[in-house]
């Protein structure tokens, strides 16, 4: 339900029904009512104020990152295991969070969960931050009297995750720089030092090479028409990812055309069944059922075409296949990921198997990052160099020619 326009948002602090000391926020027309209301909820508050605005700058206006998800699920999970009790825990989390919007959500948990409810309902009422998967898997850990053991496994998984992502987003921002700063370069050179040797050109009296009016061609067309390619380069970017958001089909066929990319494409295929293996082995040893389990790694693959083929898999289990049948039967996992499961579900350590799955292929994705860093960096230096090289010889190319008739 969207906010009351007329609302205002007050911060406060006071003592809660244990008598222990708690703050956070609460929503209400005035200053009264948002007192009356905290004594309704049992709390006697010592200090109500209207919250201030935060500046351009400010922490509060910081957005919350997976990555910060992962650090507060790491500071909860040493705390329970150091024998601090849960509230405490939430409270001791709160004060040593940066971003407000974060500390602000937690002290959000920390009164529900104060006020009877389980953490991970708690924790289901921010779903942007605590997905289905965190949830469920808090859940389980509730169930089993092991809060501290679960989230000290999904904090492993959150962290191995987006280690994962950042080493993709490495792959993928190298090569994409290579490109801008040559585009970038080869504009500039267009549109501003061309030019001032066109002028020079123009007194020659001598026909010029072809290749001088070709590069002096293309800069005439930059200088004429830069502000449309601006333009629709912009346009282009914003409407391929209104595409991709809106249109599944879109989205699911950029997916499997990335997957096609030399290099770049088999670290993502690397990358996707390490999720795949990670997720399965995380849910799995948190006793979710092998379906569920299935179903929450085919939302967290990354991409579509694994998606589509983890969902087939779920299908195969449900209808009876064992899993290892069920991943043969996908034909995209490599058959040494099929012999691993197998070999797990033989051995009944399936957990195990499909751990060691996820390390080998994030190493993998890792080694492969490492070795395309260091082949592009040549390739950056080639780039350039064929660039800028070829603009300034065919700049230089008359000159040349002029100094040889005389």
């Amino acid at each position: 339900m969207a906010k009351d326009a007329k609302l205002q948002t007050f911060t406060w602090q006071g003592k809660d029904k244990s008598g222990n000391q708690s703050k956070g926020k609460i929503d209400a027309a005035n200053l009264s009512i948002a007192k009356a209301q905290l004594r309704k909820q049992g709390i006697l508050p010592s200090k109500v104020a209207k919250e201030r605005s935060a500046g351009l700058f400010s922490s509060k206006n910081k957005p919350i990152k997976p990555v910060d998800i992962a650090f507060f699920t790491r500071q909860m999970a040493t705390m329970l295991k150091s024998g601090v009790p849960l509230l405490q825990g939430l409270e001791i989390t709160a004060g040593g969070v940066d971003k407000q919007k974060l500390k602000d959500i937690i002290y959000e948990i920390k009164n529900d969960v104060n006020g009877g409810i389980d953490l991970s309902n708690a924790l289901a009422k921010h779903p942007d931050h605590f997905d289905d998967l965190y949830c469920n898997l808090v859940s389980a850990g509730e169930q089993s009297g092991a809060l501290e053991t679960m989230l000290d496994r999904i904090a492993t998984y959150k962290e191995k995750l987006e280690s994962l992502k950042a080493k993709i987003k490495k792959a993928l921002t190298y090569p994409t720089a290579v490109v801008i700063v040559g585009i970038v370069v080869s504009a500039i050179l267009l549109v501003k030092v061309v030019p001032q040797f066109e002028s020079v050109f123009q007194n020659f009296g001598a026909d010029l090479p072809a290749f001088t009016l070709f590069v002096i061609g293309l800069s005439e067309t930059a200088q004429k028409w830069w502000w449309i390619a601006l333009i629709a380069t912009g346009v282009a970017g914003y409407a391929f990812s209104k595409a991709r958001a809106r249109s599944q089909k879109f989205s699911d066929n950029v997916d499997k055309a990335v997957l096609k990319i030399p290099v770049i494409g088999q670290i993502l295929h690397n990358a996707s069944i390490a999720r795949f293996a990670r997720t399965l082995a995380t849910t799995f040893a948190a006793g979710v059922p092998l379906v569920n389990a299935l179903e929450s790694a085919a939302g967290a693959s990354g991409n579509a075409l694994y998606r589509d083929a983890i969902i087939q898999i779920k299908n195969g289990v449900s209808t009876g296949q064992s899993l290892k049948d069920a991943v043969t039967m996908t034909g995209i996992f490599p058959n040494m990921t099929v012999q691993m499961i197998a070999i797990g579900e033989e051995a009944g350590s399936l957990e195990m198997m499909l751990e060691k799955v996820a390390d080998f292929y994030e190493e993998l994705v890792d080694n492969a990052v490492d070795n395309l860093s260091s082949l592009l960096e040549p390739l950056i230096m080639v780039v350039l160099g064929v660039l800028v090289g070829g603009l300034v010889i065919a700049m230089y190319l008359p000159i040349f020619q002029l100094g040889q008739v005389v």
